[in-house]
């Protein structure tokens, strides 16, 4: 996962873990004392697919991607969060250097300020991605876009389920499985998130590996949920004790009822306040706070 940030800030979001499987990147501190004690709550941006088009006219169900991402950016960048993180499908269709060109241009007023974490989608190019805006660090597994973020005594593990550009079905292959699951047996009982970009059902459309992950999360109670886009529907719900956080689509919904828009975050190490900010759809329950708890 790549940490955007200005030339002048970006070492102090870099950090190397040693022993590590995985490259672990940490985002800034403002308090550090009270921060890796866990005690101050960690305030997050969450966004996913955008779907960034190389041209801004283009529309989707009536919706703009580029209109809708120009009124979450400077929303995002005046919440007074400590980073971003983002569900994938970050381009719109088949992941054009275009695509990533114009999201980068986009991005910018809040990634000259902070850490920024991407996954990817089905409509991503790894290539064109990683060309656009680099890699921090080396990828812990071959050909896959892989991470951990460490932060307010919580672990976030950056998951990629790209299996091909504008295939709609995803999978995180053995490889990424293996890796995942040699680096939950080695950590710490630090509260871990993991982000992927599919959703986790049993269609054809979505991840295709989905039982075995959750096979793989099973026997380390120290992973408290799992958040993912995908499916451009917001949806808290549980499934085996893990909470499953289903992120709004920045750029357009498939369904009327549902909101366009990000959340506002807000992490401890007992569970996270979700607020919908929406700019279009269903805008019912923008503003709306859902709590979510899990046990130590």
């Amino acid at each position: 996962m790549p940490l955007l940030s200005s030339p002048t800030s970006r070492r102090q979001f870099l950090a190397a873990t040693a022993g590590a499987a995985a490259a672990t990147l940490t985002f800034p501190s403002i308090v550090r004392g009270a921060q890796a004690s866990g005690a101050r709550p960690l305030r997050l941006a969450l966004l996913s697919d955008t779907h960034i088009p190389a041209d801004p006219a283009e529309r989707y169900r009536g919706y703009s991607p580029v209109e809708n991402l120009a009124k979450v950016v400077p929303q995002v960048a005046a919440a007074k969060v400590e980073g971003v993180l983002i569900g994938g499908d970050l381009a719109r269709l088949e992941g054009l250097p275009a695509d990533y060109a114009r999201l980068k241009d986009m991005l910018a007023p809040i990634t000259s300020t902070l850490p920024v974490g991407m996954v990817l989608g089905n409509h991503d190019h790894r290539a064109n991605f990683l060309q656009a805006f680099g890699a921090s660090a080396a990828a812990p597994v071959a050909n896959k876009h892989t991470s951990t973020v460490d932060k307010g005594g919580l672990r976030f593990v950056l998951l990629d389920s790209l299996l091909s550009p504008n295939v709609t079905p995803g999978q995180l292959g053995s490889a990424q499985r293996d890796w995942l699951a040699r680096h939950l047996a080695a950590s710490s009982a630090t509260p871990t998130v993991v982000v992927v970009h599919h959703t986790l059902g049993a269609s054809d459309g979505e991840l295709v590996d989905a039982e075995r992950l959750f096979d793989v999360l099973r026997p380390h109670k120290q992973v408290k949920a799992v958040m993912y886009g995908h499916s451009h529907k917001y949806e808290v719900k549980e499934r085996d004790g893990l909470q499953l956080i289903n992120l709004p689509a920045v750029a357009y919904p498939f369904a009327d009822s549902e909101p366009v828009g990000w959340v506002e975050s807000v992490w401890t190490s007992d569970g996270v306040d979700l607020t919908l900010r929406s700019v279009g759809g269903n805008q019912a329950a923008n503003g709306q706070t859902t709590s979510v708890h899990w046990a130590r």
